[in-house]
Order: structure tokens, then sequence, then C-alpha cells
């Protein structure tokens, strides 16, 4: 089954490529709005927890931090820290910076093992102790100050403040352990939201590509139809669209094909019931002649020597006219498929020289072939076959036309001296040698070469 879906998503198939784009888009498309999705939450989770944090420590340093004396001790700045980071539902934590004499600064903290200042960044310190001039657009010379930071992998959210009129400074310390977590966790199921929508995508497409693949392979298993000559294959059109308009156009086509097949085969099947008809036809008045030609060939030592050539080419045309009429009647048994080969085991060297002898062209032809080369031929067909091929050499490249038989045992070449037939020649006075079937092929290659030129193989 993997095989089968491997072999229908092979990289060239119109297939796999929809599944792609598909997958492509969705995935596109689920990343952007994942990406979206977790920028939107994670500002709204931070700033929501940050702006918690913070308005509940400025107005914990109003309430508090506010009402220390200008020169607090330590356990003043220590206690109102505890105070203020106890009292707090924003779990966070507190160090508050004062002086119990000028330049002589204390630290008090809720949680000293927690946090220190040396975990409040220095920028942040700049930031809060920082007096700016009070005016209408400012009428707080300090102003609330936070900064993201991160210890030992976990973010923090650090602020801090400064009471007017000399007041301690005061800072705020909280983790943001649990909004990363909740982040994570979201980030996690966007993940795993995306990998769905691809995987959804990916299906969609399958059902996409069937849908629109089934008209195709419907269409391409018309063509093959169409192909192997079953010209009354139609498909049925369904929708309106272009796969339907595709439809219709090769529904056309076929029709059309059909057609202009119908009127071929009605044409040849006159032609060839005309040649049928013929043929019939001349063999009546043929048969009349032949037997006329019989007896003048009969009575041919006994005309007028101004006659006896006169006869003789009466005889040689008739004989002629019979054997065409008969090719004649040949091919159009070919042509109903009513005709059949009848295969005898020939001797190819003695079938090439008796066609060579009855055609007196034993003066002209130059044969190179091997006695007892037996194949399974159908002689009067052969014969007719090298009566066209030397006949045309003769006539259009003129004498000697070299006549060379291999099997497909062989290769073909020139051989150096071959046999010359002379008119007295005939296959009984070759010298014998054992017969040997041709090779895998029924008949043999024949190879005419005339004069001097190259040599052409003309398969017979």
């Amino acid at each position: 089954m993997t095989k089968g879906i491997f072999t229908r998503l092979r990289l060239s198939s119109l297939r796999l490529r929809l599944v792609v784009v598909f997958a492509l888009v969705a995935l596109t498309a689920a990343v952007a709005a994942s990406g979206i999705a977790y920028w939107l939450n994670r500002e709204a989770v931070l700033t929501r927890t940050q702006d918690g944090a913070l308005n509940d420590f400025r107005q914990e340093m109003q309430n508090r931090a506010a009402t220390l004396p200008l020169r607090p001790t330590e356990d003043d700045l220590r206690r109102t820290a505890e105070q203020m980071a106890g009292g707090s539902s924003a779990n966070y934590q507190v160090l508050l910076l004062g002086e119990r004499a000028v330049g002589k600064p204390i630290v008090g903290a809720s949680d000293p093992d927690d946090f220190t200042l040396a975990d409040v960044p220095r920028s942040l310190r700049d930031a809060v102790d920082t007096e700016r001039p009070v005016t209408e657009a400012n009428p707080y010379p300090y102003h609330l100050f936070w900064q993201r930071t991160e210890r030992d992998g976990t973010p923090y959210l650090v602020g801090g403040t400064r009471i007017d009129g000399g007041g301690p400074a005061g800072y705020m310390f909280k983790s943001l352990a649990a909004e990363k977590a909740d982040l994570n966790s979201l980030g996690w199921s966007l993940g795993i939201a995306t990998a769905l929508a691809v995987a959804g995508s990916v299906l969609l497409a399958q059902v996409a590509a069937t849908t629109v693949l089934r008209p195709v392979h419907r269409l391409g298993e018309a063509a093959k139809q169409l192909g192997e000559g079953k010209l009354d294959t139609r498909l049925r059109v369904t929708g309106a669209d272009e796969l339907a308009d595709l439809t219709r156009t090769f529904n056309s086509a076929a029709e059309s094909l059909q057609k202009k097949v119908a009127d071929m085969s009605a044409r040849e099947e006159s032609s060839r019931r005309f040649v049928a008809d013929m043929s019939h036809e001349l063999r009546t008045p043929l048969t009349a002649l032949t037997a006329v030609t019989e007896v003048l060939e009969d009575e041919q030592d006994s005309l007028d020597p101004m006659i006896a050539p006169a006869v003789a080419l009466v005889v040689s045309e008739t004989r002629r006219l019979n054997d065409l009429v008969e090719n004649l009647m040949e091919v159009t048994r070919f042509d109903a498929g009513t005709a059949r080969l009848v295969l005898d085991e020939v001797d190819i060297a003695d079938q090439i020289t008796a066609c060579i002898d009855a055609r007196a062209w034993l003066d002209a032809v130059d044969l190179d072939a091997e006695r007892g080369i037996v194949a399974p031929l159908d002689p009067r067909r052969l014969d007719v076959i090298l009566a066209n091929l030397i006949g045309n050499a003769l006539k259009h490249g003129g004498s000697p036309v070299r006549v060379s038989v291999r099997t497909d045992d062989d290769e073909f070449g020139d051989t150096p001296t071959p046999t010359r037939l002379s008119p007295v020649a005939r296959p009984s006075s070759r010298r014998f040698r054992p017969a040997r079937r041709a090779g895998s092929r029924a008949v043999p290659s024949v190879r005419i070469r005339t004069g001097s030129g190259p040599a052409e193989p003309i398969p017979p």
C-alpha cells in the first residue's frame, strides 16, 4: 500500500505538486497566524502582569515608603520592605534604599537572599535617581521606571521609583517564570495546531487532487482506448467547468475521427471490392487467352518464322498478365484477411537460383549464397519478392547484380569470390553442404548491390 502511495506521488506527478502547493500554502498561513497570535498573547500576558505589579508597587510606595522618616534606620527600611512585599498580591520582592546621613546609604530588603541591589540594572538606578524639572507637562520630579531582565534563565521584571522630597528609593523584583511557562504552553499549542493544519491541508489536497485528476484519468483511459481502435469511445459530460469543456472537445474530436475513419474504411472497402471484381472479371477472358496461348505455344515450331516471335511474345505477356492477376487477387485476399501463408522447408539458395533461372537472369546476376540454408518460407511469395528486387536492380542499376544471403548468425559483407552462375549452371551442379536452418529469423536478409556502388540492404 505504501508503495502504491509513493507511486501515485512520484516527483513528476500533478498530484504531488497539488499536495505540495496546498501544504506550503497551509504552512505559510498557519505559521503566520500562529506567529501573530503568539505575539499578541505574549504582549497581552506580559503587559497585564507588568501593569498590575507596577501599579501595586506604586501604591505601596505611596502608602508605606512615603511615611518613613527622612533619615530612616536599616530596621525601618527592612520592616517597611517586608510589609510592602507581604501586603502585595503581585508576589514580588522589595528593596528600599535610603540615607542615615548625607552620603551614607543604607539598604533594607524584604528577602536579601533573593533580591539585592546588585540585581538592579545600573541603567535603571540612574533613571530612578535622575530628578526632572517640574513643569505643567511634568508635575513630578521622579517617575516609575521598569526593565525586563533575566537571571539564571528565568525572566524578571525590575521596577523602581523614588519618593519626592528626599524620601527613599524603592525597587521591586518580580519573577515572570509563570508567564514564561504559559507562553511556552501557548507556543506548543500553536505548533500542534500548525502541524494539524498542514496535515489537514494535505488530506484536503488529496481530495482536491482526486476530484481534479479523476476526469483527467478518464480522459487518459479514453484516449488509450481510442488509440487501440475503439473509435466509439465517449465520455459523459458533467458540470460546466474547464474539465467539462475538455471532455466535450475530446468527444467532438473522437466523433470526427470516427467519421473520417469510417469514410476511409468505406472508400478502402469500395476499392478492395473494385479490385476483387476486376480480378474476377479478368480471369474469364484470361482463361480463354491462356488456352489459346498454350495451343499457339504447342504449334510454335510449325508456324511461319515471321509469326513465331510475335506468338512467343503473346505467350510470354499472357503468362505475365496471368501472374499479375493472381498477385492482384492475392493482395485482395490479404486486405480482406482471408489469405494465409503456405510455409515449406525451402533451401534458400536453390529457391533464389530457380528464380534467376526462370527469368533468364543467369548472366546478369552474381549469387553469393550457401546451399543448405533451410527456412520455413512460402516459395511463391519469396519468388515474387526476389523477382521484384532483382528486376528493379537490373532495370535501374544495370548488371551485374550481386545477391548475397546471410542468416542472423552471420554478418553482412562482401565475398571476395562470389559464385557466378552460367547459363548451364543448376543448383544440382553445386557442391553439396549439410543443410542447416536459418537462425532465429524465418527469412534471412538479402543484400542486393548494383555495379560497384555502396551496398544497400533490402529486407525481403
